[in-house]
């Protein structure tokens, strides 16, 4: 049987699995499904409508599922889902999504969360990201894999932050970041590569100097983003697969990037 302590409130409609546990004073709302081993560790609340995978761990005060904030929204049915192994720290909000964008706000694997993170209506998560304390992400936002956001940052919405992408401290988002980029300030500006996140994952002297490269291409060259691509097509993606996120990054850019 699932470990559900009696001062816990949950829906009969609800679905936990018997290895989850449930702390004191939680609220688990209509059509929530928990999946295994997950621990809401007390006072958490999880509204309604949400999906959680395995391996999950909540801490108090986090709200989880809520309604979005978005004034188009009029109670229709829609959709948060987590997937496995996330820590979600103290008074993190994460809200479902609205029936303008899929109905559906979704936090992928082996994420962290710090306190007081808030992930808005209709964003998209991937796995293996840290978003720190007070990060502030609003609707519409794609989170790419492997990303830190620094604290007390703001990311505008309908941004993308690709994957490998290092975000400073008390940053503001308003434009795109490209994958392997390392970006501060407000507004935010390139400060060159995530470096340092590419050497914690073992990746060789020649593939680093060879994204130096292409960033340099992008970055300091003052070609056109056309331009810039040719060049990252033609003569680097054949010497390095990994040029091929950057070339992603400028191709779908709906705002432009940080530069």
């Amino acid at each position: 049987m699932s470990q559900i302590h009696p001062t816990a409130l949950i829906s009969p409609s609800a679905t936990i699995d018997e290895t989850a546990t449930i702390g004191p004073y939680c609220i688990v709302g209509d059509e929530v499904s928990i999946g295994a081993h997950t621990v809401l560790h007390r006072h958490v609340v999880v509204t309604r409508l949400t999906r959680i995978g395995a391996y999950n761990q909540f801490y108090q005060f986090a709200s989880v599922g809520e309604d979005p904030q978005d004034l188009k929204y009029a109670g229709e049915r829609t959709w948060l889902e987590i997937g496995d192994h996330n820590t979600i720290r103290e008074a993190c909000s994460l809200h479902r999504g609205t029936e303008q964008d899929g109905s559906l706000t979704k936090i992928g694997s082996h994420n962290l969360l710090m306190v007081n993170t808030h992930v808005a209506h209709d964003c998209s998560i991937g796995d293996h990201n840290v978003l720190a304390n007070n990060v502030g992400v609003a609707g519409h936002v794609t989170i790419g894999n492997h990303i830190i956001v620094g604290g007390n940052s703001g990311i505008h919405q309908f941004c993308t932050i690709d994957d490998y992408s290092l975000v400073g401290g008390a940053t503001l988002i308003l434009k795109d970041v490209a994958a392997f980029t390392m970006v501060s300030g407000n507004p935010a500006r390139a400060h060159g590569l995530n470096i340092e996140g590419m050497r914690r994952k073992g990746w060789s002297k020649e593939t680093i100097d060879i994204l130096r490269q292409a960033y340099k291409v992008i970055f300091r060259t003052g070609l056109t983003t056309v331009q810039a691509l040719e060049i990252l097509k033609q003569d680097l993606l054949p010497q390095e697969p990994k040029i091929e996120f950057l070339i992603d990054s400028l191709q779908k850019s709906r705002r432009g990037v940080v530069r």
